[in-house]
């Protein structure tokens, strides 16, 4: 897929998303390239059609842009209760409706946000679908800064490799202020599993493994069309 014709699945498929939008809704938004373009067509269709919508973003990235855009969030955030609905992207998708998620390193707000919604809608191209997780991505999986080399060491009795994610010279730091580990495994033929696994370990926070989440992902492709599949 071409770059202009990855640009357009993008776009095709956050448009995709907006009919899964309603006025009066909860609605959470996700973070990364394809979610940022949800949330500038939410932005759009909100001042078009003087809709009011309550949002909750998953990053400080996100709120940035949905405070430009003029959105409503809630008024406790970053506290907040249910949502009706969850847009998201995903760094891959697997047959069943799991996730690799994490690239944009929000992971832990973004479980947060989809596990507080009643539906969690994934908007991906055709290049994030695969067999299984962790085949054309790291599993992100975000831990505490206190101690990192320890757990990254526990880390590495699951995983075939296992490195600290940096930008730069410098560590990554989420917005919550811990590190990520992007782990590879060689096969990953149950993503619960081992998620639970690598949360039992000692210092890590949440993985980048969504399962049993995203109830609809809307996929765009290169010529402008989306579709949909139900989970």
């Amino acid at each position: 897929m071409t770059a202009d014709g990855k640009e357009r699945a993008k776009w095709a498929a956050a448009e995709g998303a907006l009919n899964y939008v309603e006025n009066g809704m909860r609605v959470g938004l996700g973070t990364g390239s394809t979610a940022e373009k949800f949330v500038e067509l939410l932005g759009r269709r909100c001042r078009e059609r003087n809709w009011q919508v309550i949002c909750v973003p998953t990053s400080e990235a996100t709120r940035a842009q949905a405070e430009r855009l003029g959105l409503a969030l809630d008024e406790a955030y970053p506290d907040f209760r249910s949502l009706d609905i969850v847009v998201d992207g995903a760094d891959e998708i697997d047959g069943k409706g799991n996730l690799t998620k994490g690239g944009g390193g929000a992971l832990l707000r973004e479980k947060y946000v989809a596990s507080a919604a009643g539906r969690m809608i994934v908007i991906v191209d055709e290049a994030k679908h695969v067999e299984r997780l962790g085949s054309t991505f790291r599993i992100p999986v975000e831990i505490v800064a206190f101690a990192w080399s320890n757990t990254i060491g526990r880390l590495e009795r699951l995983a075939d490799k296992v490195e600290l994610r940096k930008r730069g010279d410098q560590v990554f730091v989420t917005d919550q202020g811990n590190y990520i580990a992007d782990c590879t495994f060689s096969s990953i033929t149950d993503p619960a599993e081992l998620h639970r696994q690598l949360k039992n370990l000692l210092g890590v926070v949440e993985t980048g493994i969504f399962s049993g989440l995203a109830k609809v992902c809307v996929t765009g492709h290169a010529d402008g069309s989306f579709s949909i599949q139900e989970f």
